[in-house]
């Protein structure tokens, strides 16, 4: 990251002076008058929560903070826009853990690279995931053995959605298909909400996705929940048993949702975005919020994402290698 510049601490201090009304230090953080926020993900998924959560909050560093659903390559195409941003503190994205530390080991052709160009800002929470099945499995399966049974024995029908092709549900589902010893179809889409909403449809067999992407559909009996894939059961369904209580140990996976911005971003600004973000975490309604799409609040300053970065980046190579996945570009 550069030093701040000249303009930048002049700008900086026009903002404070505006707006000496603001409780305690939070005057000292002003730095936009509107910040860009892009998602990759589909509206209603767990990164578009995030933001509008953070949005919806006072902010200390802007004053109007403008979500935008950047949709398509799983993600991908919110990180290319925002690499392609000046790095002036006005343009920033939210974005699931996966994109950054899984995809630069399956894409051989990445358009970015999660170290060289972006510097991270804050973490906004936590999530597991869930794997689930709709009205075309019989509701006589209620367990991932049962399933992977129906599976066998309905091979034109034995599939699963995840939310993006090379995605942590998405390795997941094939983790818990290689343990079983069938084969069952992947199928990637645009998002957790549109995968789930084909399950409900009938249009295929099975989900894996945030846990936070099912509560709604399980309560309203649309969907059944099969598995979660915490070390522990997920508070948000604890009736649910995780992948590890099925005979699964080694499928214990969460994914984090990190604000991040263009690198070359002046240390100034991510600091002060970062401390307006937690601020806004640490609030109860924004934890409700998040708690809403099964997401756990938490917050970081930026040496503590870049650190977690680093160490999932490296967690997941090994993985990916053993699973042989790679995407088609």
């Amino acid at each position: 990251m550069n030093p701040p510049d000249r303009r930048t601490f002049l700008g900086l201090a026009a903002g404070m002076c505006a707006l000496p009304a603001l409780p305690g230090a939070a005057w000292a953080q002003i730095a936009v008058d509107n910040l860009l926020v892009y998602v990759g993900i589909a509206p209603g998924g767990v990164s578009d929560t995030a933001a509008r959560t953070v949005a919806a909050r006072p902010n200390a560093y802007a004053r109007n903070i403008i979500v935008e659903n950047r949709t398509g390559a799983g993600g991908q195409l919110a990180v290319t826009a925002l690499r392609g941003k000046p790095a002036d503190g006005r343009t920033c994205m939210v974005t699931p853990a996966s994109v950054l530390t899984i995809y630069p080991h399956t894409y051989r052709n990445l358009p970015y690279d999660p170290f060289r160009d972006l510097v991270p800002v804050a973490l906004a929470g936590r999530f597991e995931f869930g794997f689930g099945v709709g009205p075309m499995v019989p509701a006589s399966v209620g367990t991932l053995a049962q399933f992977f049974d129906w599976c066998r024995q309905n091979p034109a029908q034995a599939s699963f959605a995840s939310p993006a092709a090379g995605s942590i549900p998405h390795f997941v589902g094939i983790l818990a298909s290689r343990h079983a010893g069938v084969e069952v179809v992947h199928v990637p889409y645009r998002g957790t909400q549109p995968a789930i909403l084909d399950m409900i449809g009938g249009q295929i067999a099975a989900a894996s996705g945030p846990v936070g992407g099912f509560v709604e559909h399980v309560r309203a009996g649309k969907c059944r929940l099969l598995a979660t894939s915490g070390p522990q059961r997920s508070r948000f369904t604890p009736s649910v048993p995780t992948y590890a209580e099925q005979g699964m140990p080694e499928i214990q996976f969460d994914e984090w949702l990190g604000f991040f911005m263009p690198d070359g971003t002046p240390r100034a600004l991510t600091e002060a975005a970062s401390a307006s973000i937690r601020e806004a975490i640490a609030h109860p309604d924004a934890a409700r919020a998040l708690a809403g799409a099964g997401v756990e609040a938490a917050s970081s300053t930026p040496a503590e994402l870049g650190a977690l970065l680093r160490r999932d980046f490296d967690r997941w190579q090994p993985i990916v290698r053993s699973v042989g996945f790679a995407a088609s570009s």
